[in-house]
């Protein structure tokens, strides 16, 4: 995809040429009532912003309406495939936690009234040019009195956090951690262990994310807690990250085959949620269907790393709509046994293993590795099953990962009952051997 056809970044996004632990943020109680109603709550900063007309018509649409025209249904909804390639060069990622979405204004890096993130723009753009790596700001959700506070810095791939930057230390900030690459004296970097997810919820700066993202949000949370991995995965929404006509926008940090990077995914929607935390987080496999990018690569670059990935993975197409896709996928990794013991020894004996049909793809609990080790391990108990084979799955519009079973070929099928033939006769023809022999020796 060429760039002229896609949204160019905000303001806060700069091409530009640790000692303790901490665990991961995570989506505060603040934000429910954001997520029960995404468009109640826009603008309730009065005075900071103009709405641009945005509040009016979120004031009169219906959820249902918001939705066919802005959600998940609406017609434009991954119509664009494949999507990769449309992530912006860039090295280092900067998250300045303030607030949250119900009061970001659409250019909140300009707000008269948020003078953190303001100066901090401003001072990472007078900087950039001295700046080593390209780097990329944005807003992330936070709360004073949670893990999370209004001034805390959240650094990637370096995988660090600084605590409660103030107005008064930005240009100090941005010199010796940003420039010179250094540690900022007045804090101390904190070690962040885990999955970073955050979705673009900026419902000010574009209504596509204003509806996606809270459902996300409220999907990774729920997710989350079911498989128990409160401190080792965190959700939180972001600000504007550029391309939102590929809303639901999801940014993933961790550790993926060795390497801390950011993976970015479009056309998101709540029941990929499931997968994207087995085999993104838990296995290290990434969902080409909605893969945008990565940081690090080039948007050329992108667009290779996917064709290559391709034909190591052997794609196979299919054809059919994005949501029967995932929920083909959901069903397949919540099964827990083939539908007959027929379709097991068809579908297994020829890996010499009938387990592999019985044994679920998705585990009640996922073991987060540190980011030195690695991403995500099964449980030892899960993790007795013999190997399966992987395929990457593109549709028409979305695509999709599932386990492929090999099936015996009529070839190998043939072999089998050959062989077993050949042992019958062997067998027979030793046997009346021993029985001709025995009545020579009678006679």
């Amino acid at each position: 995809m060429m760039s002229s056809s896609r949204e160019r970044d905000d303001p806060l996004s700069f091409p530009t040429n640790p000692s303790s632990s901490s665990s991961p943020i995570t989506v505060s109680d603040h934000l429910d009532s954001y997520l029960q109603d995404p468009t109640s709550h826009i603008g309730s900063a009065s005075g900071s912003y103009s709405n641009e007309g945005l509040l009016a018509s979120a004031e009169t649409a219906s959820p249902s309406n918001s939705d066919v025209e802005f959600g998940f249904s609406r017609p434009d909804f991954r119509q664009q495939t494949p999507i990769s390639g449309t992530v912006q060069f860039y090295e280092r990622h900067v998250f300045l936690c303030y607030k949250n979405p119900s009061v970001w204004p659409p250019r909140i890096e300009a707000a008269e009234f948020d003078r953190l993130p303001r100066l901090l723009s401003a001072a990472v753009l007078a900087r950039k040019s001295d700046m080593k790596k390209e780097t990329r700001l944005t807003i992330c959700e936070g709360h004073d009195g949670t893990e999370t506070s209004n001034g805390d810095v959240l650094i990637f791939p370096d995988m660090i956090r600084y605590r409660r930057l103030t107005h008064f230390d930005v240009d100090t900030f941005v010199e010796e951690v940003l420039v010179k690459d250094g540690e900022w004296l007045p804090g101390t970097p904190e070690r962040l262990e885990g999955s970073y997810v955050f979705v673009c919820s900026h419902g000010s700066r574009d209504r596509r994310c204003g509806v996606c993202g809270p459902p996300l949000i409220s999907r990774f949370r729920e997710e989350i807690e079911s498989y128990g991995l409160q401190g080792r995965v965190s959700v939180s929404p972001c600000s504007h990250i550029g391309g939102h006509k590929y809303a639901g926008n999801v940014i993933i940090f961790g550790n993926i085959n060795g390497e801390v990077t950011g993976h970015w995914y479009g056309y998101v929607t709540p029941d990929d949620v499931p997968m994207l935390l087995e085999w993104h987080i838990g296995k290290g496999e990434i969902i080409d269907s909605l893969w945008r990018g990565q940081m690090g690569l080039s948007e050329e670059e992108q667009k290779k790393y996917q064709e290559l990935r391709c034909l190591v993975n052997g794609e196979t197409t299919i054809q059919g709509s994005a949501k029967e896709a995932t929920q083909r996928q959901i069903d397949e990794v919540n099964t827990t046994s083939c539908r007959a013991e027929d379709e097991v020894a068809n579908c297994c004996q020829g890996n010499g293993n009938a387990s592999c049909c019985r044994e679920p793809v998705l585990p009640e609990t996922l073991d987060i590795l540190d980011t030195n080790e690695g991403a995500v391990k099964l449980t030892p108990e899960k993790k007795k099953g013999s190997k399966r084979q992987i395929s990457k799955i593109p549709s028409g519009k979305a695509a999709i990962v599932r386990k492929v079973c090999a099936k015996p070929t009529w070839f190998e099928s043939w072999e089998r009952e050959d062989t077993y033939a050949a042992l019958a006769v062997v067998c027979a023809a030793a046997s009346i051997a021993v029985a001709y022999s025995c009545y020579k020796q009678l006679s």
